[in-house]
């Protein structure tokens, strides 16, 4: 079985998608609207450390 860590990882809320953003080098979970940083290439993947995202946020274009 060949996964990808993109394949292992959920949102700690809803447990749903995420999504890589490059420009702010974050996670996205578009359902809740929240972006988990990552820092030097670990992702962190607390809810008070996510971003949340306004509806025009670029991070939430498909």
């Amino acid at each position: 079985m060949n996964t990808t860590p993109m394949d292992i990882l959920a949102c700690p809320v809803c447990k749903g998608p995420l999504v890589l953003f490059r420009p702010q080098s974050e996670l996205v979970c578009r359902a809740d609207r929240l972006g988990y940083p990552i820092r030097n290439d670990i992702p962190i993947m607390l809810e008070d450390q996510a971003r949340r995202l306004v509806l025009d946020d670029p991070a939430l274009a498909r």
